[in-house]
């Protein structure tokens, strides 16, 4: 049965470290929440490392920037981890060929053109990675919709289709399916995966729930405290089918955040959470989260 709790300082003397997710948790993509700012930067203040934990398919240096950009203090986390510096790794070694036809936005542009110190030492060592339209592609890149202010999945269903019939792999360099962009819904690449995979192409996913990005995550975490137990970090998210399952696949403990992408179920404010609607909604899932809490504070 996961525990409610009304605050993270509640449990915080117990971990070394948080494994937090950024939307739905931290910010809603236009600005952040004051109260989960301060939450983490009380874990900091009393020693613990904050490690944000992202699915966005870009790499640090460009996620640091967006932070940055709607406000986000440097004072509240320690060090940033995302789908894109995972996703990268396997784009330079060639996972789904050298020439690729990338789906995505615009402002995704720096997944293929800024990688980390460690990922230049290994692309210095491979053939280049071409982008070519789709009938010349080895492989598919999605990070995104094209505007997923206006697109749904349904809108590629033609492009997937042909993808399949010539047996391309896709790289899925953000496996969360929805995020909340202010008050608008909007799709991620996670759902064109999946609406890949139901159709019979092959997706391969690299940030939460799957492991190589929590395998990154521990790296960055030892370089900057050595040797934090498993049983002292704590995975805070609201995606109960990324966040969650991922913390509890890897071992994790996790407090989930119902506010988020939840929240027309438990409600935003959530000062008082049901402890049995939670736990049949939970059922539901097939998942039990260590931790539950209205929003992050």
């Amino acid at each position: 049965m996961t525990r409610i709790i009304a605050s993270l300082s509640e449990v915080s003397a117990g971990y070394s470290a948080l494994f937090c997710d950024l939307w739905g948790c931290l910010h809603d993509g236009k600005r952040p929440f004051a109260e989960a700012v301060e939450a983490l930067r009380a874990f900091r203040a009393r020693g613990g490392t904050v490690l944000l934990m992202t699915n966005a398919p870009r790499p640090k240096p460009s996620v640091v920037r967006q932070l940055e950009s709607i406000g986000v203090p440097p004072d509240c986390y320690d060090e940033v981890t995302s789908s894109g510096d995972a996703a990268q790794y396997a784009l330079v070694t060639g996972a789904v060929g050298r020439r690729v036809y990338h789906l995505g936005p615009q402002k995704d542009e720096t997944f293929f053109t800024e990688l980390s110190p460690d990922l230049q030492k290994v692309a210095a060592t491979e053939a280049p990675i071409v982008r070519v339209p789709l009938e010349e592609a080895e492989g598919i890149v999605c990070t995104g919709l094209f505007d997923d202010l206006t697109e749904t999945p349904e809108d590629y269903r033609a492009t997937l289709l042909y993808a399949k019939t010539q047996g391309l792999k896709l790289l899925c360099a953000n496996p969360d399916i929805v995020v909340d962009f202010g008050d608008k819904r909007i799709y991620c690449a996670g759902a064109i995966a999946e609406a890949y995979d139901a159709m019979g192409g092959q997706s391969l996913y690299f940030g939460k729930p799957h492991p190589p990005i929590y395998d990154l995550a521990r790296r960055r975490l030892e370089a900057l405290r050595p040797g934090v137990p498993a049983d002292e970090i704590l995975c805070v998210g609201d995606g109960i089918a990324t966040d969650i399952r991922g913390a509890v696949a890897e071992g994790l403990d996790s407090l989930f955040i119902t506010g988020g992408l939840a929240a027309s179920v438990f409600g935003e404010n959530g000062e008082s959470l049901d402890q049995d609607r939670l736990e049949h909604w939970l059922a539901e899932a097939e998942l039990s989260p260590t931790l539950t809490i209205a929003r992050l504070r």
